[in-house]
């Protein structure tokens, strides 16, 4: 049995992963250092048709937000992997409170929005608490990038025994070949369909 055989709307969420300006918007901070990918820009439009479905059956939209924790000088709290991968990354970016930070205009707000300090969104987050007290079962999965932030989120999702669906169309990375290998990777953890095929889903219960 899968997730969509037994969805039920309200007890749905769709989830997306770093989906903010600091990773998309030309003058966040990704944007600012040249790093961007035509598949990653093309997201919000494709999720935001799934986050009104959802909405619009009374499931709720969760925004899980990559977060750099500012130290007592500025200066972010940072992976040495990740400053040596993204040596751009300085003062304020994916700051808390900071534009940067944010979701971007074309999904925002979320319902809720949880603070990410590592891939997954489960780890050291309240997202199983929000699932908890909202009675949610299943969660569409977004965002990027489709083999670090998204693919840790649905293991560890698997490994909790929470249902996911997998959108294969609304999530990205820097490139096709990684992203489809990530799904192909991901076959037997979570089910996967497209925005399009997640909507029709949807609009079947109504």
């Amino acid at each position: 049995m899968t997730a969509s055989t037994h969805l039920t709307p309200k007890r749905t969420a769709l989830l997306t992963i770093d989906l903010q300006n600091d990773f998309l918007h030309k003058d966040g901070a990704y944007g600012r250092a040249g790093q961007t990918a035509r598949a990653i820009a093309a997201l919000p439009s494709r999720v935001g048709p799934v986050r009104d479905a959802v909405r619009a059956l009374d499931g709720v939209y969760i925004s899980a937000q990559f977060t750099l924790v500012p130290g007592p000088d500025g200066e972010p709290l940072i992976a040495q992997h990740l400053k040596t991968l993204r040596p751009f990354l300085g003062k304020g970016d994916f700051s808390p409170g900071q534009w940067g930070h944010t979701l971007v205009d074309d999904l925002a707000p979320a319902d809720f929005v949880i603070e990410k300090v590592a891939y997954s969104a489960f780890y050291q987050t309240r997202l199983e608490y929000i699932m908890r007290a909202m009675d949610i079962e299943v969660l569409m999965v977004g965002g990027i990038v489709t083999n670090g932030g998204v693919a840790s989120t649905i293991r560890d999702a698997h490994l909790r025994s929470i249902e996911t669906i997998l959108l294969t169309d609304g999530c990205a990375a820097f490139s096709n070949e990684v992203h489809n290998a990530t799904l192909a990777s991901l076959g037997s953890v979570t089910e996967q369909m497209s925005c399009a095929e997640a909507v029709a889903l949807l609009e079947a219960h109504r």
